[in-house]
């Protein structure tokens, strides 16, 4: 499998560049030069197989360096340490169902994959003989910063230090963060949103002059957010199982179509979906679930993207992004893998704040994406909702994912069973849940978990109360212009 960067289509490289470089040199991103296919007899195939079968056969897909008992060696190790199921599909109802995918170590969804990346990193390099450290510069808007630490914590020749924007994740989140331990991680807080870190990370792999400094004490950058190939393959992996567990169940007959209801900010998550569509399991309509952070909503109705618009902090801290990296992906495989055009949109929106890609590409969009958002207040109640109609407590990001998914329900009327995503734990945010179901939440965080653990019977895992009496081991503030120093004093600390 070869992959080409979307913003120079000449540009190949095999799947351990793509995992080893993570951003392409010229700020674009790597996707497959063709998509090989899941056949029907595989998905069958799947109804018999656990969780890391499937995941290493899917992840096969894209990386024809390892063989298929290297992969699975690499996902029976990662997903050891999740609690049963790493996937699990609920049933609320006819043609109504929850993926679940926070049974990780931080109960979130990143897991799935982050648990995963280190492994094929490591045996990546193995394969191709690089001796170099692989220094991971992540910026996280909540739960990747975490699961990275977690992942990639003790890992022979890998360093990660996660930026996070300072007051923009919740109490838990950060507290997650700050007292993770291990030789080889770091955390830090940057002033502004979320995009700021994340401008600031991106342009960090573009500065020449930090690659050679890093170089010369044996140091190379990669990615470990959704930007990188490693973390995007693991993910695609999850919507074919869901597609598998549905059909294995014989609740639909091969061929008929699901759809996914995804909570996203990033749009890495719902890109995946997109790239199970794109290797032949049939998945329908993708919708793409926003808080009031809307602006991946406003695009899919309007084609414009815009970043003219307030920055809304909201309870659902993982969505309050307003550059969408993933997205590139997308505007690659419809401008007709057209890197030249997929450049001028980039520079657009850098330039100018904004780009439009035309009614007829968004008429192509709109055949598989419909977009919708929700409110903070809608959010609320209909987390409130789905406990009073199906007894099913959620998280906010989930809770906004049910809240556009009633929507479109409502205003489509869809034929497919449709599958709401649930991307974090209801522990990470146990204020919030109280007080959207009309209870007063406590000062503390630990008196918030028993709360939420005696109102609802919803099982609080003794790891997480055992969290707030760790000590918070970084505490350091930087302002953005800091990174790249920041990013080349942590490397000297760990050669």
């Amino acid at each position: 499998m070869k992959y080409v960067s979307t913003r120079n289509n000449n540009l190949i490289v095999s799947g351990s560049e793509a995992v080893l470089t993570g951003l392409a040199p010229d700020g674009g991103l790597f996707v497959p030069q063709t998509f090989s296919q899941i056949t029907r007899e595989e998905l069958e195939k799947m109804t018999e197989m656990d969780y890391p079968e499937r995941s290493a056969l899917v992840m096969s897909k894209f990386f024809d360096e390892l063989t298929y008992d290297e992969l699975l060696d690499v996902t029976t190790r990662a997903y050891a340490t999740f609690d049963g199921d790493p996937a699990p599909e609920v049933k609320l109802d006819d043609g109504l169902y929850v993926l679940e995918l926070w049974h990780g170590k931080t109960h979130a969804f990143k897991d799935m994959a982050l648990s995963v990346l280190p492994l094929l990193m490591t045996a990546l390099k193995k394969k191709v003989g690089q001796s170099e450290t692989c220094l991971i510069p992540v910026a996280t808007s909540g739960d990747t910063g975490k699961a990275a630490l977690e992942g990639f914590s003790g890992v022979e020749g890998t360093g990660v230090i996660v930026f996070y924007p300072d007051g923009g994740v919740s109490n838990a989140q950060k507290k997650q963060m700050v007292t993770t331990l291990g030789d080889n991680v770091k955390v830090v807080a940057v002033k502004g949103n979320f995009d700021d870190a994340q401008t600031a990370v991106k342009k960090a792999f573009g500065d020449e002059d930090l690659k050679k400094k890093l170089a010369s004490i044996g140091c190379k950058m990669t990615g470990a957010n959704s930007i990188n190939l490693g973390r995007l393959a693991p993910q695609v992996a999850y919507y074919v199982s869901a597609y598998v567990d549905i059909l294995g169940a014989n609740r639909i007959e091969y061929g008929e179509e699901v759809d996914f209801c995804v909570p996203t900010g990033n749009f890495g998550n719902i890109l995946a979906a997109y790239y199970a569509k794109m290797m032949g399991v049939p998945v329908g309509r993708l919708v793409c679930a926003s808080n009031d952070n809307n602006v991946l909503a406003d695009f899919l109705a309007s084609g414009v993207y815009s970043l003219d618009r307030p920055f809304i902090k909201t309870s659902s801290p993982s969505m309050d992004i307003l550059i969408s990296s993933n997205l590139e992906r997308l505007l690659f495989e419809v401008a007709g893998r057209d890197s030249a055009l997929v450049c001028e949109w980039m520079k657009d929106l850098k330039e100018k704040g904004s780009y439009d890609i035309g009614g007829e590409r968004l008429f192509e969009i709109r055949k598989t994406f419909v977009g919708g958002y929700a409110t903070q207040d809608e959010c609320a109640d209909t987390l409130a909702d789905v406990f009073d109609e199906y007894g099913y407590l959620c998280d906010p990001h989930t809770a906004v994912a049910f809240d556009v998914c009633f929507q479109y329900e409502e205003e489509c009327e869809p034929d497919n069973p449709i599958v709401v995503v649930s991307t974090a734990s209801p522990v990470k945010f146990a204020n919030t849940v109280l007080e959207s179901l009309g209870l007063s939440a406590p000062e503390s965080d630990v008196k918030a978990l028993r709360k939420m653990e005696d109102e609802t019977a919803f099982p609080v895992p003794d790891s997480v109360y055992a969290l707030f009496d760790m000590e918070e081991r970084f505490s350091e503030v930087i302002e953005p212009k800091e990174l790249n120093d920041t990013v080349y004093k942590f490397a000297e600390s760990i050669k």
